[in-house]
């Protein structure tokens, strides 16, 4: 194991994945969703092949075991996507960053629900914590419901990444149960293929030609998601999740950054204060996982025959 590797991978995904994030916001005006999540998932493939080459995983690494595992994963993701997307275009980057949090909290209460995984008081006491930030971060969306256009639209965002963070949760639990039997090279492989296949679906709902600019920025969208995935996918050769996990949460530092630099977005009180707390929450869960893993090695060391 090399943690700082592992962690300085982490951080590399981290940045790849919220420029991808500002790419695909600055076309948001101008190129629904759908599209957006068709050159995202299409010009992703080529680095992703490139990779399993120089790895030597080609052949290898896209055997498939359970197809339909592998479309339910694509399904749930892409929907995940495309509703992140969504609330791109209706939302400051940081806010939008900050309800996709949502996600791994709400991964920990579909891992008791469809894994039958043991979730104590502690956990729980953690993602109510988690999910009282994002109702925080969500409260002044919700009231704008039947107020100005502009209002009702940021309230129809704040839903579509709520929603996009329960498909991402659902997402995690398919991963979770194909990892016993899928490679990991071939689950991120499957899941760019399926994404766009899905994704050509919504072009009857008014797909645009982009002009040049914009193709630049969602081909390089794409690229970058690609790179985002595989340095995501390195990090943990090095160190273990736990220790990686906390550093998800850096991608609101380049959140707030880019959206106060590039998009002249000011979060307000209320979106830190609420983003804080999924954070924490956040923090806790992966600690708590941490100290539960060490017990777990600890008592598998006991019960192992010595000499």
């Amino acid at each position: 194991m090399h943690p700082v590797k592992g962690i300085a991978l982490k951080l590399c995904a981290v940045i790849l994945f919220i420029c991808m994030a500002s790419l695909i916001k600055a076309t948001a005006d101008h190129v629904p969703p759908g599209e957006a999540v068709f050159f995202r998932s299409f010009f992703a493939l080529p680095v992703i092949v490139g990779w399993l080459i120089v790895r030597g995983d080609l052949a290898t690494g896209l055997r498939v075991v359970s197809p339909m595992g592998h479309f339910w994963r694509g399904f749930v993701g892409t929907a995940a996507m495309g509703l992140g997307f969504t609330a791109l275009g209706l939302l400051p980057l940081p806010e939008a960053t900050a309800l996709g949090y949502a996600a791994p909290l709400l991964t920990v209460v579909f891992a008791a629900m469809f894994l039958d995984e043991k979730v104590g008081l502690f956990r729980i006491s953690a993602v109510l914590l988690g999910l009282g930030g994002v109702v925080i971060v969500l409260s002044p969306r919700l009231t704008a419901f039947g107020g100005e256009t502009v209002q009702t639209l940021q309230a129809v965002g704040a839903l579509a990444a709520l929603t996009g963070a329960i498909c991402a949760a659902l997402a995690q639990i398919y991963i979770r149960k194909m990892v016993a039997t899928e490679q990991t090279s071939a689950i991120v492989f499957y899941f760019s293929i399926t994404s766009a296949l899905l994704s050509l679906l919504t072009a009857p709902f008014g797909w645009v030609m982009p002009d040049g600019p914009e193709l630049v920025l969602l081909i390089s969208a794409g690229l970058l998601g690609g790179l985002g995935q595989i340095f995501l996918t390195s990090c943990y050769r090095f160190a273990d999740a736990s220790v990686v996990a906390p550093f998800d949460y850096a991608s609101m530092i380049f959140a707030l950054a880019i959206g106060f630099v590039i998009f002249d977005e000011v979060p307000t009180s209320t979106m830190l204060g609420g983003a804080s707390l999924v954070i924490l929450a956040g923090c806790l869960i992966i600690w708590r996982e941490r100290q539960l893993g060490l017990r777990r090695e600890r008592s598998r060391a006991v019960k192992t025959p010595q000499g």
